[in-house]
């Protein structure tokens, strides 16, 4: 039996690729089994001129204003795998290996880049900027696991707002990007920008070129160039799994909504739903980005692990964020061993309130298969119910609520039906 592909993916639809006149975004974050994912939420905030702030290895200089965000992340570092902004911005990463070798260095992570780019992008097309210039000043680079074993990789970005959406490839300090205007669109673990670039660093080809990578006449494919000959075994199973969410997506290109967008994070004979050697999806984000201005931007999180087995809870920024205490991580501030030096020579437990209630849910579901079932097709309805009441709003057939704490009282709804 052929090994199940190990990564993560992206996905977004734009219209006519959607339903309703909304761009929806999806991504599932896979990583190994014993990391905790946490959901956090920062407001948006004024900084001193030429102040810095600390990112997961390195300081760099703070921006004088942020943007609120809401983040979903590996509890034990500074950034996010995926997340959102105030603006309607959203942005998930991948990991990617390419011809150009990784740094051994510390830098900036890719998951810190996703956090960056948030904070300070007040649209996709500002914050892949944000993101670019970064990654030139700074690099990429770090170990990316909470674990001794150190594994390095580049990264490959979504970003995605009302309007548009932009696949951000990279190599090192260089980088592609290609606009997506319209209809559906998916990344994973590779290079997928060819010829169709729409941005790129300006010593991109002379770089190919020096290397003996390209020639430099005709067409220049960015995937075709910079892609390894030899790629890792895990990558080049990952090509089924693309090409899956890739099927998936066209399957209901013309009517996606957040309903489809959850079913196909939830797909197992994908893999993109997935379970195996280790690694398993830890979380997951399904965003409603309405094009009308006047409308809120809905963002669903797991917070758990196995969205085929989770539920998807809505969060609307509101000017009263406050603490998301039931699904953040405990902090160990200077006793983190993700700050220490050698780094991960110990673990802390990670786990948040809603994490735990939930792995004695699923235990219960695999030991008392009907007690764990009834629970889970309970909070799958109301999930289905929460769901349809937000559109029903969004297509003024509903009174519009207050949405602010709508996430918060999910939260403990679900923990409730847990115990």
């Amino acid at each position: 039996m052929a090994a199940a592909p190990r990564s993560c993916d992206c996905f977004v639809s734009l219209p006519p690729g959607s339903r309703d006149d909304h761009v929806i975004f999806g991504k599932n974050s896979d990583r190994p089994r014993d990391e905790v994912q946490e959901v956090v939420c920062y407001p948006p905030a004024s900084h001193p001129p030429g102040s810095s702030v600390e990112c997961t290895y390195i300081q760099i200089p703070q921006a004088e204003h942020t943007h609120g965000v809401v983040l979903s992340r590996p509890a034990w570092l500074w950034g996010a795998e995926m997340g959102a902004n105030d603006q309607g911005v959203c942005v998930g990463n991948e990991a990617i290996f390419t011809r150009e070798p990784i740094s051994d260095g510390e830098a900036l992570l890719g998951m810190d880049l996703v956090r960056l780019g948030l904070e300070r992008g007040a649209s996709a097309r500002a914050a892949l900027a944000v993101i670019t210039g970064l990654l030139e000043e700074h690099g990429q680079g770090g170990p990316c696991k909470e674990t001794p074993e150190p594994f390095s990789y580049h990264n490959s970005f979504m970003l995605v707002d009302r309007n548009e959406a932009w696949v951000l490839e990279t190599a090192g300090r260089l980088w592609v990007a290609q606009r997506v205007a319209e209809g559906v669109k998916n990344i994973s673990n590779q290079l997928t920008i060819g010829t169709e670039i729409s941005a790129e660093h300006p010593e991109l080809r002379a770089v190919a070129q020096a290397q003996g990578w390209w020639d430099g006449e005709g067409e220049f494919s960015f995937s075709q160039v910079f892609s390894l000959e030899n790629p890792p075994v895990r990558m080049e199973m990952a090509k089924t799994r693309y090409r899956g969410g890739t099927a998936l997506l066209q399957q209901h290109n013309g009517s996606v909504t957040a309903e489809v967008m959850m079913s196909i994070l939830r797909d197992k004979p994908s893999g993109i739903c997935m379970d195996s050697e280790g690694f398993c999806t830890t979380s997951s984000m399904v965003s409603i980005l309405p094009r009308d201005p006047s409308l809120p931007c809905i963002h669903f999180f797991t917070a758990t692990p196995d969205p085929s087995r989770s539920i998807f809870k809505p969060f609307v920024f509101s000017e009263c964020m406050g603490p998301m205490q039931r699904v953040a991580s405990p902090q160990y501030g200077l006793d983190d061993p993700a700050r220490k030096q050698p780094r991960f020579q110990s673990q802390v437990d990670r786990r948040h309130d809603l994490y735990k209630a939930h792995q004695t849910s699923l235990t219960n579901m695999d030991t008392s298969q009907n007690k764990g079932s009834a629970v889970y097709d309970i909070l799958r309805d109301l999930e289905s119910q929460c769901l349809a009441d937000i559109l029903a709003m969004l297509r003024g057939e509903m009174p519009g609520e207050e949405l602010g704490d709508l996430f918060f009282d999910c939260v403990d709804a679900e923990i409730k039906f847990y115990q």
